[in-house]
């Protein structure tokens, strides 16, 4: 469909079924029963031969812009559901599949749909309920719009009933079996043949069926979702204490992937593919399934337990045995299998010589396997588990019958033991999840002005449409050019090492690979002073690009790549900040910023406190990857490339530079980026320029798109930090000095590490008035991949040491922190650390009313009260305040240019040097146009950012591409005003086209060129003093979780965030920025972590182990209040920069996990005190409830 009839609409966003980009409707005829099924599916993971017989529906198919677009489309366009827009084909066809088989869902439903999807977009969170958009525009849904199952594909159903499919290709053969007797025959033949039912992994594959007796077999190939309809239907019906097991699938079940590979997934498949212990495999063991096996030899069944589990061979099956069907029981005494199976997990680390016989407690039973336990094997097994060994790791309540139980309530059920204590009931609870709510409220625009005028207005993004029907165009969606090629590229596997032989014969010798490309054919520079385009002769981290495979298909090149041959010579490996500092290793010398004196204030403290924290790096996750394409021309060594980039400028200058080439021969071409987050800025111009010496050398168009896992391989990400602090205070909690010391992990080359550094110095204090302030900081060089910008660029780790040692001085008073806080705020105006002016006073605005909106006093008052009442689930809320700046410490990174068209017929063209990234801002500076030529939007349209037009741009990053660009905008609209202004006094009853008509006759020139020369920002970094930011964006947000002591989960409550935008150009814009934001810096303090070997070699790779906020994980309720009448002087239209600023604001919920750990170490006697490092994921949350249980694994070896 990609390839071939160029539906471009569904895109290929990671290549394992992760993401959700690539979601198609697949729609089949069974021919038994009659009836069409719709279902969503990752078309990524679908083989084409299982589509055989099948309708797919593609975004294209539900609606476009030159037919009619679906109310799915319409309304999420129009309720600002939209950024980038790359993964938003995928949500049209997740919400279509839906509506198919559900014409009017319940939230429920809707909220399953897009469970798993990526939570980048904010509309998804209830804005379409607010005044961001107007429901009352919508168009009801035409169930005639939709396409019928094609007849055709009936009659082929009807026809090929029971009959065996096989499909021959190159390298395999497909068999689609009609029977089982057939499939075991295939087996015994084919022993080693993977069997696919869904292909979400590598399962078994037979028809399936359910037979409904005293318990359930559940058919092996019965998908996880018809699974979870039946047990949703049968669970009702059934006594509830036969159906604990069953509910607790269900439970498992809502968690399980997305609703694409709940659709595909087969029972049996998931069962033996034993991906990961969390999804269904511990509840079937510990439910005593029992597996159905056959081959031609007969059939047996084996339990499913912790030796199948774990691939025992004994308990495994054979190459020729597939799973018929699965015995699940119902729930006998659950009170103690339950309580077994829980605490066995925990205590087989500790005694690994007893677990043979803890898993035949478990898993012996009477009879021909109904799964019930005679009174006799109960009370034996009883006795075996309370054993004097397992005493002494349970906490102990005596029964007045004399038999010991578990006091842990989440082990025990209230009507069997009735003197169980209340607090201890919330371990049997589960949160109760409800699908999001959100809340914007934002100041109208002043009633006289104009209706046509639409700056201040919530106006859609301008690409918002296309987004939805997947008619926007990216990097990889072009058409091919004749003769096109395809380039994979090599990488280093060693983390550091001289490069001793390179041999690419046997890849030269592959069918379709074209060339190899290294660094011999770079005809200029290979790269520039701190980085390399491809090694040469050292490779500096495991990803270092050492070669390109250049092939007629992409599948060529990919399996060219195995073929080279490198030899190398391991050299020294540094990957840790503590390494670094111990081997001297530095990309930077040491920065300083201080104010006061600060060894004096620390005489005169009542107390000083020491300590440190870390926290982790983070993936930029854009949803498209990094691409390329290069179309060499003909003559005088002319190249166009497009490039998904935020600075086409340098992309410009490298590839010209390793050409040999003056930067006029070299156009580059960016319409839009699928998002960046800065991971964007400074890596794009590399593979452009190796993809563009690879056209050089084979005279071809190339085409270079990253896989998603190569891509974070090769790109670094957010700098992990650690910060260490020493604070001195009074007792009333009043801050007198502080001293800050912070590496951050740069990477193997400088990159953008020395800025990153600037920015952690300068915004560390965050929104505190230290009198007495000194901080310091190095960047570290190890041998990772080279870490870069990322939204935030620096605070987001800073801002949060910060807050830490607040709540250190807040614990160590026993003052409450938000005391602390508000007590050490800037108040008044004064100075910052670096000597310059701050007016703090809307800082003090927003915290007061996020204290007003929140009810937060009321609701940690409730907070507490629920924590005296449950002993195993606690609540946590913390409020934040935030001082933050956007822009660029040196004026020429602020400056900005743009090109105004106005041609005959009165349309408009507007260029400028921004990227549009998902921000809006093309749609910001059309609505400036907009206002300064004071025309309609329709009359104006955006040229794509290329550097034919705007040469010499500065990247966007920064937060700062609408002020910028909005200010050149601006400067060449007001010229172009200017000029006409003679005209239209001449004739003021005129129209536009008339006005343009006459000054066109009167020879006055219709095209400008608007230029902003920056804010004057400067630092001198000798005498620690400047100005080096433009303005201050002033927030604090308020948020409240819940979470489970048991297993370190927790659910997101509610956040309130009250923030001064300034005068919001689009609030919806605007809104959705902060939304954005904070989902993002959610991610980075709450889960998203990312691992390395101590090779060096990188773990996460892909969405299967490296976790980004979903759906599911913004807050039940999320509320964004723009701070009214505040004005900000400095940049245009009195606007500020929301892009960054809601990163940081995601560690009000890190402090409020925090908060009800404190509440749990609390009523367990431990120190509050304590430091939690970031990511604060699951397994730090349940180490820091501290147990008789997390006490087990601290003994672990």
């Amino acid at each position: 469909m990609w390839c071939q009839v160029r539906l471009t609409g569904t895109k290929y966003g990671c290549g394992i079924g992760g993401c959700g980009a690539c979601t198609v409707m697949i729609s089949t005829y069974n021919a038994d029963s009659k009836k069409i099924r719709h279902y969503p599916a990752n078309s990524c993971l679908l083989p084409l031969c299982s589509l055989y017989g099948a309708a797919v529906t593609t975004v294209e198919g539900v609606g476009t812009t030159t037919t009619k677009l679906h109310p799915i489309q319409q309304r999420l366009a129009k309720c600002h559901g939209s950024q980038c827009g790359f993964c938003t084909p995928g949500m049209v066809m997740s919400m279509y599949s839906l509506l198919r088989n559900h014409p009017e869902p319940s939230m429920e439903q809707i909220a399953a749909a897009l469970d798993g999807k990526p939570a980048f977009s904010p509309s998804l969170f209830g804005s379409c309920l607010s005044s961001l958009c107007k429901p009352e525009e919508f168009h009801p849904r035409d169930p005639t719009q939709d396409y019928i199952f094609p007849p055709e594909l009936i009659r082929m159903a009807e026809e090929n009933k029971g009959r065996t499919l096989v499909f021959h290709g190159e390298r395999t053969t497909w068999i689609s079996p009609v029977s089982l007797e057939e499939l075991l025959d295939l087996k015994a033949t084919y022993p080693d043949a993977p069997l696919v039912v869904g292909n979400t992994s590598i399962g078994e594959q037979v028809k399936p069926w359910v037979e409904v007796i005293q318990t359930f077999r559940w058919g092996e190939a019965t998908n996880v979702l018809f699974l979870r309809d039946i047990l949703l239907s049968l669970v009702p019906e059934l006594p509830a204490e036969k159906t604990k097991i069953y509910r607790t699938l269900l439970k498992q079940l809502r968690t399980l992937a997305g609703e694409q590979i709940r659709s595909l997934a087969s029972l049996g498949g998931h069962i033996v593919s034993r991906g990961s212990v969390w999804d269904l495999n511990p509840v079937l063991a510990a439910g005593n399934a029992v597996l159905n096996l056959a081959s031609i030899d007969g059939t047996r069944q084996i339990p499913l337990n912790d030796e199948f589990l774990t691939k025992v061979p004994e308990a495994d099956l054979s190459p020729m045995e597939v799973i018929v069907s699965v015995f699940i029981p119902f729930s006998q005494d659950v009170s103690f299998s339950v309580c077994a199976s829980i605490l066995l997990f925990s205590i087989r680390h500790k005694r690994k010589g007893r677990e043979r016989e803890e898993k035949e407690v478990r898993y012996k039973q009477e009879g021909k396997g109904d799964g019930r336990y005679t009174d006799i094997k109960k009370r034996e097994a009883r006795e075996k588990f309370m054993s004097k060994e397992r005493r002494r790791y349970t906490d102990r309540k005596e029964r007045e019958d004399g038999n010991t139980v578990l006091k842990l309530s989440s082990f025990q059920y209230p009507f069997q033991y009735p003197d169980l204590p209340k607090e201890y009931m919330s371990a049997l609870s589960e949160f109760q999840e409800k699908p999001p709510q959100g809340m914007q409220i934002y100041q109208d625009v002043n009633p006289h002005q104009p209706p046509q005028d639409p700056v201040g207005r919530p106006i859609m993004h301008e690409s918002g449409i296309k987004h939805t029907t997947g008619e926007a165009v990216y990097v990889d969606d072009i058409a091919p050019a004749d003769g096109q090629l395809y380039m994979a590229v090599v990488t280093s596997t060693r983390a550091h090492a001289k490069i001793l032989s390179i041999d690419v014969s046997k890849a030269l010798e592959e069918p379709g690979v074209v060339a190899v490309v290294s660094a011999h054919d770079i005809p200029g520079e290979n790269g520039d002073e701190h980085e390399k385009v491809l090694a040469e002769d050292e490779v500096i981290f495991i990803g270092d690009i050492i070669c390109g495979i250049v092939a007629e298909t992409y599948e060529c090149a990919k399996n060219a790549r195995s073929k080279v041959k490198i030899e190398y010579q391991d050299l020294e490996v540094i990957l840790t900040i503590e390494e670094a500092i111990e081997h001297n290793s530095f990309l930077t010398k040491e920065k300083k910023i201080e104010k006061g004196n600060v060894e004096e204030a620390f005489q005169t403290v009542d107390e000083i406190l020491e300590g440190e924290i870390h926290v982790g790096g983070q993936e930029h996750f854009y949803l498209e990857t990094n691409s390329v394409f290069v179309i060499p021309r003909k003559e005088d060594g002319e190249m166009d490339i497009y490039v998904s980039t935020q600075d086409a400028t340098v992309v410009q200058e490298l590839v010209a530079s390793a050409l040999n080439v003056p930067a006029n021969r070299i156009t580059c071409h960016t319409r839009r980026v699928g998002g960046a987050f800065g991971g964007k800025s400074t890596k794009p111009k590399f593979f452009a320029t190796a993809a563009a010496v690879a056209a050089h050398k084979t005279g071809c168009p190339v085409r270079f798109i990253l896989e998603r896992d190569d891509d974070m391989l090769i790109t670094g990400g957010r700098h992990p930090l650690w910060g260490k602090y020493k604070v001195g205070f009074m007792n009333d909690g009043t801050i007198k000095a502080v001293d800050l010391e912070f590496y951050i992990n740069g990477g193997c080359t400088l990159d953008e590490s020395e800025n990153v550094l600037n920015y952690v110095l300068l915004k560390c204090p965050n929104a505190y008035d230290i009198q007495n302030f000194r901080c310091r900081g190095r960047a570290c060089k190890t041998k990772l991949p080279s870490n870069t910008s990322f939204r935030g660029f620096g605070f987001p780790q800073a801002g949060l040491s910060a807050e830490t040692w607040i709540v250190a001085v807040a614990e160590q008073l026993g003052l409450p922190h938000d005391q602390v806080r508000e007590m050490n705020m800037y108040k008044t105006v004064t100075q910052t650390p670096y000597k310059e002016e701050i007016d703090p006073r809307n800082l003090v605005v927003c915290w007061e009313e996020c204290l007003e909106k929140s009810n937060y006093y009321r609701r940690r008052q409730a907070a507490e009260e629920f924590n005296k009442q449950n002993y195993w689930k606690k609540k946590g809320i913390a409020i934040i305040p935030m001082k933050y700046a956007a822009g660029f410490t040196k004026k020429p990174s602020n400056q900005a240019f743009a090109l105004v068209h106005i041609y005959l017929d009165g349309s408009v063209l507007v260029s400028h040097g921004g990227s549009e990234m998902g921000q809006g801002l093309y749609t910001k500076m059309l609505q400036v146009a907009s206002h300064e030529l004071k025309i309609p939007l329709s009359y104006i349209h955006n040229y794509e950012r290329t550097t034919a037009t705007i040469p010499n741009a500065f990247k966007t990053a920064a937060s700062i591409g609408t002020e910028v660009n909005g200010k050149a905008v601006q400067n060449a609209c007001q010229i172009l005003w200017k000029r006409l202004e003679p005209i239209m006094e001449e004739n003021p009853d005129g129209k536009w086209e008339d006005w343009i008509k006459e000054a066109y006759e009167e020879s006055i020139s219709l095209t400008a060129t608007g230029y902003f020369e920056g804010y004057p920002t400067y630092m001198d970094w000798e005498k620690g003093e400047g100005h080096p930011l433009a303005y201050y964006i002033f927030a604090t947000a308020c948020s409240e979780v819940e979470i489970d002591c048991l297993t370190g989960d927790h659910k997101n409550i509610r956040t309130d965030i009250v923030i001064d935008a300034g005068f919001s150009i689009n609030p919806a814009i605007d809104i959705g920025q902060i939304e954005g934001g904070f989902i993002q810096g959610l991610g980075l303090y709450t889960m998203e972590e990312i691992k390395f070997s101590p090779e060096g070699q990188q773990y996460t790779l892909g969405p299967d182990t490296y976790k980004i906020p979903a759906v599911c994980d913004v807050p039940e309720h999320f509320r964004i209040y723009l701070l009214p009448n505040s004005r900000n002087p400095v940049a245009i239209y009195s606007s500020k920069s929301m892009a960054e600023a809601g990163v940081f604001l995601g560690s009000s919920v890190f402090f409020a996990i925090r908060d009800a750990v404190a509440a749990a170490r609390k009523e367990r006697g431990l120190n509050c005190n304590f430091t939690l490092d970031s990511p604060l994921n699951i397994e730090r949350i349940r180490m820091a409830c501290a147990d008789q249980f997390t006490e087990m694994v601290k003994t672990f070896p």
